[in-house]
Parts: structure tokens; sequence; C-alpha cells
């Protein structure tokens, strides 16, 4: 029996540009199968909410450029759940809009909040763990963030430190947030036993989350407040184009979580990946014998290895004595990269725009 006091934001207004040159400014990473799965990343993460939250209570929170794409890809979404950012602000600004919109529709509501363009391979596992955290938040003033179990010392990844005692069944508080760190401290987390990474997923009552943005973000809570009384109507457009400019461009990791001192953290597993990178798409797709994970009907390989080669259906491409690359071909760029620069694609991509224009992006 699903609850109607259970809701999901699925925030899909990234440009993915470590995805470049696949993703694309008019086209991001979210809506594309960048795993030959057979559905967008944003299908599989719509599907897998669908299954435990009523579909009237999934919103998709995009920029309002993408309000179309995601129309296309999730037909069975109400157009008046599909909200429309008027600018890019990161995720506090994004998550006050959207809680303000539901607190108002449903002051009882939970909340989670998910981006559209993370893997998950085990759909069980993760909504056990979300049935678990809304449980939790329903019954204490809680904010809950969802840590994945470290298999390596990842770079790229936020990390969470946690207490070693539960206060409740698998639920922990959070004791620090760590951005990316070096190697070697993400080694030392590793070792420690007392670090899980950040998977951006958040789970809360919508009335403790705007008390904690009246708190912590006073600004962005006043900005959204002032507009309340235009949300669900006819004037929410125009509210928006009111709001969005006031509001500073912050993340709700910094704004609120690494401030807030209810914030609890479940530990999961549940095959979880951010797919930032084209290194966490080669590490998710089947490999040849060489090591080469190649998407393309028409790719030729000869003594190369551990690549990634992602390639056009109707073009041949032919692959000759290289290890460790990124090989990205499209219609109109190609981009052959040493794996371990893969973090660097944003500068890149920022040095393309600037020599370039916007033509490639």
């Amino acid at each position: 029996m699903l609850n109607n006091n259970h809701y999901v934001a699925i925030m899909a207004g990234g440009i993915g540009s470590r995805f470049w040159p696949k993703s694309r400014t008019n086209f991001p990473k979210q809506f594309l199968d960048i795993l030959s799965h057979g559905k967008t990343l944003i299908q599989s993460t719509y599907e897998r909410f669908s299954t435990f939250i009523p579909k009237e209570n999934i919103f998709i929170v995009t920029s309002a450029e993408y309000i179309n794409i995601v129309k296309e890809q999730l037909p069975e979404v109400a157009l008046e759940n599909i909200l429309g950012e008027p600018s890019r602000k990161n995720t506090a600004p994004c998550i006050a809009y959207v809680s303000f919109k539901i607190h108002q529709l449903n002051p009882n509501a939970s909340l989670i909040v998910a981006p559209s363009d993370h893997l998950i391979l085990d759909n069980t596992a993760f909504t056990k763990v979300c049935l678990e955290a809304l449980g939790f938040v329903n019954m204490h003033n809680a904010f809950i963030t969802l840590g994945i179990k470290p298999t390596y010392p990842n770079t790229g990844y936020g990390y969470i430190q946690y207490e070693q005692h539960d206060v409740s069944d698998n639920v922990f508080k959070v004791k620090t947030f760590t951005e990316k760190p070096n190697l070697e401290l993400a080694k030392a987390f590793l070792a420690s036993g007392e670090f899980l990474w950040n998977a951006g997923i958040f789970v809360w009552k919508v009335n403790n989350i705007l008390s904690a943005y009246e708190k912590h973000l006073p600004e962005i809570y006043e900005v959204f407040h002032a507009e309340e009384k235009s949300f669900n109507t006819p004037e929410e457009d125009s509210a928006l184009q009111r709001a969005y400019p006031l509001c500073t461009n912050i993340s709700i990791d910094f704004g609120i979580m690494e401030k807030a001192d209810n914030v609890y953290v479940i530990p999961s597993s549940f095959g979880w990946s951010d797919l930032g990178t084209w290194n966490s798409a080669y590490e998710n797709l089947e490999k040849d014998l060489f090591e080469n994970a190649v998407n393309g009907d028409n790719v030729m390989v000869f003594d190369a290895h551990k690549n990634m080669i992602h390639a056009p259906h109707h073009k041949l491409v032919l692959v000759q004595g290289i290890e460790d690359y990124i090989v990205v071909d499209t219609e109109d760029v190609l981009m052959i990269c040493q794996k371990n620069k893969e973090q660097e694609i944003k500068e890149y991509v920022a040095e393309v725009k600037r020599n370039k224009g916007e033509k490639f992006l």
C-alpha cells in the first residue's frame, strides 16, 4: 500500500560536463542511455521510485530548457509535476522551491530528494533503505542522507564520517562531511572504517527542512516564503522569475547538511555509482578479453587494452595500440583522453568554450 504522504523530488537540471562530448548543454547525460540499458538515466530513476511512491507525488525539477525533453522521456508524469527552474543556482534553491511547493500541497509530506543521473543496480535494496529512512524521519526531527559503503579510495566522491553506535536500527549520527579528498586522505578514510561515500540522496519531513532553511539559509527561505502563495497557481512561473535572481548559488550540503546537528546516515549497499565520469561508465560496462569497454556497433580494436570507447553505431572506428584511454566519437567531436585525466575534462570543456564558443558544447 503506497503512502500518500511520501514524495520524491528528482533533480534533473545538470549539464553533465564531465561526460562531454556525449553529454551536451542542450541534451545532458540524464537524458542519455549511457550504459546501453535500453532506458535513459532519468527513466530508470523514475521507474525505481514509482514502485514505492505514488506517481502523482513524484516531481521532476529540471532547467526550464529541458522541460520538453522530460515530457518526451517521461510521458506518464503530469505536466504540473515537471518543474522548470529559470536558472541554475545549485541544489539549495532547487530544494527550497520544491519543498515550499509540496508543503503547500501537503503539510505532512515526507520527501526524498535524489539526483536523476545515478546508477543503482539493486532496486530492492534501494527501496528497503528508502522506506527505512522515511520511517525514521516520520518519527524524529532528522535529516537522513544515504551513505554508500566504499569499495576503494575514490577521490571524486564526497565522504561522510559517522558515529559507530547506531541510534536506531542501522541509522547513525553523522560527524563530518568531506568533499572530494586527495588520494592519501581517501585511503585513510577507507582504512578507518568510519567513512561512507555521499550518494547525494536525502530524506526528511518537508516542514523540518523548511525550518532548517529558516535557521541556516534565511535569505533563501525569505525569497521563497514571500512567493509561497503563488505556488500551485498560474502565478507560479512569474514568482520563480522574481525569486531565482535573488538566490545565492549554494549546495544543500554546504548550506544546511554541514551545519545542522540532526543529520543521520544509513550505510547502504545497492550497487550505486554517481556515473559522474567516463571512468565510472567504464567500471559499469561489460569488457572484452583485453578489458576494453566498447559502446558502438562498428568499433574494431587491435592490440589495445583497458580503454573506454564510445562511438555512433553507424560509424566504423578503429583503435590500435593504446591503453587506459577514453575515446568518445560523436557527429561533430572526437575526444581522445587518458583515463587518469578524466577529472580534467571539465577544464578542457571550458577551454573549448573559450576558443571555439558554444558550438561544440
